[in-house]
């Protein structure tokens, strides 16, 4: 359960409009992270707010790279061989929202899913990063839900239909730095459903892990400032008991040391008039 209120500094830079969110930060390249490091000296420009109406930190990232079966325990639990390669699919900008929004289960999918996941934030633009230097392009991580509307995902081998529905996938609360996480495969991941736990797993179980994926993606793309990579979820996901979601369910994802995010999902009226159906609001 996150707490309802806090404080935070406004970054502004000087002679310059205060940062609209942490992806503009980044992007300000060093400069950027200069105003962050100085934030705590900067008691004039500290302001209080209510948590459940954050926004994501990544507004409007340009790419959200998402990761599918890497967890090892989970895998040969399925019986199944470790992968050799990752599997990539991507997820548009469009699809995110924020850390504590109500979720609109969309009438055309009853198989609404939840996918608790780790999320890597670029910090740099970098090509053909090797392993040995990916911690020098990542920004910090961040805690992703990656829901997944189960039929439209299995109407074609392409997965793009089922996780990419309008304003699903929370992200957030906020983005903790490398050095402040720097004991990464020692956290925990876990999932609730109605506070009911369904998902938990050690970031260590990762088969492919962060500097892993950082290389292997910018051999692919250069990786910009502000791109999410969510990196997989373990087992204990709805689908395989079909214990999918519905109105008025409420799933948080927590993963120590960085936060949780906490979102309820509300299925919407149809609204019929003379130009046709809508959608409307929660039942």
């Amino acid at each position: 359960m996150v707490k309802s209120h806090g404080s935070a500094v406004i970054l502004q830079p000087r002679t310059r409009e205060p940062y609209p969110d942490v992806g503009a930060l980044l992007r300000d390249g060093p400069r950027g992270l200069a105003a962050a490091r100085a934030a705590d000296r900067r008691v004039d420009a500290i302001v209080d707010y209510d948590e459940r109406n954050l926004l994501r930190p990544v507004l409007q990232p340009g790419a959200v790279v998402c990761v599918g079966l890497n967890y090892r325990r989970h895998i040969l639990e399925m019986g199944r061989e470790l992968p050799e390669h990752p599997t990539y699919f991507s997820k548009l900008a469009r699809a995110l929202t924020d850390p504590f929004a109500d979720i609109p289960l969309p009438r055309v999918s009853q198989r609404v899913d939840y996918e608790g996941e780790l999320a890597v934030v670029i910090g740099r633009a970098g090509r053909d990063i090797g392993r040995w230097e990916c911690w020098d392009y990542v920004a910090g991580f961040t805690v992703l839900n990656d829901v997944t509307m189960r039929d439209y995902q299995r109407r074609s081998p392409q997965w793009f239909a089922g996780k990419s529905f309008q304003s699903s996938t929370p992200v957030g609360p906020v983005i903790v730095t490398t050095e402040e996480l720097d004991d990464l495969p020692a956290r925990e991941l876990r999932v609730s459903v109605n506070d009911s736990e369904r998902q938990r797993a050690s970031l260590g179980d990762l088969v492919f892990d962060v500097p892993f994926l950082v290389a292997d993606l910018s051999r692919i793309i250069e990786l910009q400032p502000g791109d999410l990579i969510a990196t997989g979820t373990p087992g204990g996901v709805g689908e395989p008991e079909n214990q999918f979601l519905t109105n008025g369910d409420i799933v948080e994802v927590a993963i120590d040391g960085i936060g949780s995010i906490r979102n309820t999902f509300k299925r919407q009226t149809v609204l019929i008039g003379a130009s046709g159906p809508r959608e409307g609001g929660e039942l």
